[in-house]
């Protein structure tokens, strides 16, 4: 099967030199560094969900909607900042994205009513387009044989959301219910002067032209942006998904304590970014192919494990960490095969649409979860849903995807 007859293969697209030297390193820290911080602005709502929704006295619909909002807008956001990065790169870019996201993290420190959280969660979601800023920028500083490892070491920003769920109850609980938003908005701060001051774009780096709007419509008739959605939506997603999601169903499902749920839920995310640099590792020796197919029909078998709810909780445990392994390893993998099959010109713009079908993944399931929980009492069927969503991208990948894996790098 011809994959994209729009894409050249990787040994003769054109592309700057992928050669960084002792800069490489430095560009992948500070990238990595960014996306952490603005993930952890992202993710501040998740932990305080459980709170809010009885403070409030929300059902569990608008309590979904509320920690999913940022997601989704954080998605959609990749979009047009991916393809702003391809233009102006991401030392201007990176600053002004955490610049931005200052602004609704103080805001949260003024606001409490349900309508105003919402408004509110809407541009904290700019903290999730940070995403769409590291990973041309990385892409740009290593070769195409190590950039599946480089891209998965930036992924580990994704731990951003697990310092979110260890830390924001307890400081609200220990020094006042504005403390973790003025910490993270001083950090932010710092960031952004330190992106400017170092981050350094790739040399070699092609400028696009013309308009974004005519870029982002050639990268979306590429045959392979819309196979690497899907891909993406699946496995990345159901990390968000889980990450966003954990606390309010292990209140409800374990009776756990806001601040324990938020604990096992930061457990869930560190595992699940500690897996992402070795999917990407594994994709870059195997190929990313076989990864995938490895780890969707894993996450696949253990939802099924956790749908009949199991009431110990060591089973429960095993099953949703060994689901954060597996979606970790393959958000890595996903992104192991956008640098290998994307034009170098055109990462960013793939990266946006890509990463905002990734953070979409993970606003739908919330909402259904809290509507079927809503609805049945049971989360048996959010589960397994999920469980047939995974084995359907396993399919996709090991029969369409195939070609791929037959291509020379």
């Amino acid at each position: 099967m011809t994959v994209n007859r729009g894409t050249p293969p990787a040994t003769t697209r054109p592309g700057p030199p992928a050669t960084g030297g002792a800069t490489a390193p430095l560009q992948l820290a500070v990238s990595t560094l960014g996306f952490l911080v603005n993930f952890w602005a992202w993710a501040l709502l998740g932990p305080l969900g459980p709170g809010i929704k009885e403070r409030l006295g929300l059902s569990f619909a608008a309590q979904s909607l509320l920690v999913a909002v940022p997601v989704v807008v954080g998605s959609l956001g990749r979009i047009p900042v991916g393809a702003l990065t391809d233009r102006y790169g991401a030392r201007l870019v990176f600053p002004l994205v955490t610049a931005a996201t200052i602004i609704p993290v103080l805001t949260l420190t003024v606001v409490s009513s349900y309508a105003a959280l919402i408004v509110t969660g809407f541009f904290l979601g700019i903290g999730g387009t940070a995403f769409a800023v590291g990973v041309p920028h990385v892409s740009g500083w290593y070769p195409p044989a190590r950039r599946g490892f480089a891209i998965g070491v930036f992924g580990i920003g994704m731990g951003g959301t697990a310092i979110a769920n260890f830390t924001t109850v307890r400081l609200a609980d220990a020094y006042g219910d504005n403390a973790p938003f003025l910490l993270v908005a001083v950090i932010l701060a710092a960031y952004a002067v330190l992106a400017f001051v170092l981050l350094r774009d790739a040399p070699g780096r092609i400028r696009p032209t013309g308009s974004a709007w005519r870029r982002l419509a050639g990268v979306g008739r590429l045959t392979v942006t819309w196979q690497l959605c899907f891909l993406y939506a699946v496995g990345f997603g159901g990390f968000v998904a889980f990450s966003v999601y954990m606390p309010a169903y292990l209140r409800t499902t374990y009776d756990l304590s806001p601040a324990d749920g938020a604990l096992r839920t930061a457990g869930f995310v560190v595992l699940a970014v500690a897996a992402r640099p070795v999917g990407g590792w594994l994709s870059d020796r195997l190929h990313p192919v076989p990864v995938l197919v490895w780890c969707f029909s894993g996450v696949a078998a253990l939802a099924v494990v956790q749908a009949f709810e199991p009431r110990l909780m060591p089973v429960a445990t095993i099953a949703l960490l060994g689901m954060a392994i597996l979606l970790g390893a393959a958000s890595g993998a996903v992104f192991a095969l956008v640098g290998k099959v994307a034009p170098a010109e055109q990462v960013g713009a793939v990266t946006g649409l890509v990463g905002a079908a990734g953070g979409l993944g993970g606003f739908v399931p919330p909402l259904v979860m809290g509507w079927v929980y809503g609805v049945q009492g049971s989360y048996a069927i959010g589960l397994m849903l999920l469980s047939d969503v995974a084995l359907a991208a396993a399919v996709f990948t090991a029969v369409k995807m195939s070609g791929l894996a037959r291509r020379a790098d």
